[in-house]
């Protein structure tokens, strides 16, 4: 039997609950794994299980759900949200973008290893796989038929309205890992209007986030009802960190010798930390724009064994976990309110408004970026 499963998020793989069901799995049939988010790509990595589950893809839980049914037997959602209600939310989110989602079994096994785990067949083909695996993890099963399936949006006209599910008031509100807002109530909801989010009910607005979501002066829309939204920190502090490279760090210092002498390939990661998996291949170095942005990108590139050049400015949003620095590392500390600022200089005056570009060497590209921000610059840190 073909198993396709597909894992979402950090805390299921930090947990060790991911690694038990890849085992249970496999002894039914050929186990096929990938998984949808960044952190939790990081966590993959940080669970030695990178060769088990795929971390290559970029892909949405329901385009990786329908890639299993083009190929599996049966397909698994391995979740484990904040609480019950969240995770049960966010998978009946998923099931209502498929295209098909009746032809093959879909079991849902949420916040299995927690007193309020559970598993949901999603559809009447995945019934007898859910009674199977909910009895070997000694969990209950919730039907589906039960859920609102889409009760988190609304949508009239060019006005959508997505209601969050678990926040708790105080906590910072991410669209597409960018801080638009905090929470002020336990009932939160994001309103767009023609692309545009114009309001948090429940919560306050932070305009500057709103402004690079959409791309300042660009007015870049977003599909709120398909972006990435969530709440809280990114991840819990429940993992240890580990580099792909193992090579000393005197094997580190002639590494970048060898980058100085042949000339280094940079990436720009502006605002963008989520997709660095996909920016970064090929890269020596990163340049990281924004104090949130070089914290998350600084940690997940630590496990790449990638240093960065980060341009920041003292207002992150805390919503990262502990981060790790690759050594190497050089964080620009810039007076208030000026990363933006020189993050846009720097992309267009070092980088010619490309997203990656090759230097001589890695003291070359310093030296330009300490030109651009100049006098904006408080100090700088190495690492």
């Amino acid at each position: 039997m073909e198993i396709g499963l597909v894992i979402h998020g950090p805390e299921i793989v930090d947990s060790g609950q991911a690694k038990k069901i890849i085992e249970i799995l496999s002894a039914k049939g050929t186990v096929t794994s990938m998984i949808a988010g960044t952190m939790g790509k990081t966590a993959v990595i940080d669970a030695h299980l990178e060769n088990t589950i795929n971390i290559n893809r970029n892909l949405k839980p329901s385009e990786c759900i329908e890639e299993c049914i083009d190929t599996d037997d049966v397909i698994y959602l391995l979740n484990h949200g904040k609480n019950l209600e969240t995770g049960i939310a966010f998978a009946g989110m998923v099931i209502s973008h498929l295209k098909r989602k009746d032809e093959k079994p879909i079991v849902h096994i949420e916040r299995p290893g927690s007193p309020d785990g559970a598993v949901i067949p999603w559809n009447e083909l995945a019934q007898k796989y859910a009674n199977t695996i909910a009895n070997e993890l000694g969990l209950s099963i919730i039907l589906a038929s039960e859920q609102e399936k889409e009760i988190l949006l609304e949508s009239e006209g060019e006005r959508v309205v997505r209601h969050l599910t678990g926040v708790q008031p105080g906590e910072k509100i991410l669209v597409n890992g960018i801080v638009v807002g905090s929470a002020t109530s336990f009932e939160v909801s994001i309103i767009t209007e023609n692309g545009y989010i114009t309001q948090i009910k429940g919560g306050t607005l932070k305009e500057h986030g709103v402004e690079k979501l959409h791309n300042y002066e660009h007015l870049v829309p977003i599909d709120l009802k398909s972006a990435w939204v969530k709440s809280g920190r990114l991840r819990s502090d429940n993992f240890k960190a580990r580099t792909l490279k193992t090579c000393e760090l005197s094997a580190l210092a002639n590494k970048e010798n060898r980058i100085n002498r042949r000339g280094i390939r940079a990436v720009i990661v502006d605002h963008a930390a989520e997709k660095v998996f996909d920016i970064v291949p090929g890269a020596d170095i990163a340049v990281t724009v924004g104090d949130d942005t070089t914290i998350l990108a600084a940690d997940i590139l630590y496990r790449l064994g990638i240093p960065i050049i980060g341009i920041t400015d003292g207002d992150s949003d805390g919503v990262s976990h502990r981060t790790h620095i690759f050594p190497g590392s050089t964080i620009l500390r810039l007076i208030p309110d000026s990363d933006d600022v020189i993050g846009r200089k720097i992309l267009a005056n070092v980088f010619m408004n490309k997203k990656n570009m090759n230097f001589a060497s890695l003291d070359e590209l310093k030296a330009m970026i300490i030109q651009q921000a100049n006098d904006a610059i408080k100090y700088i840190k190495e690492y």
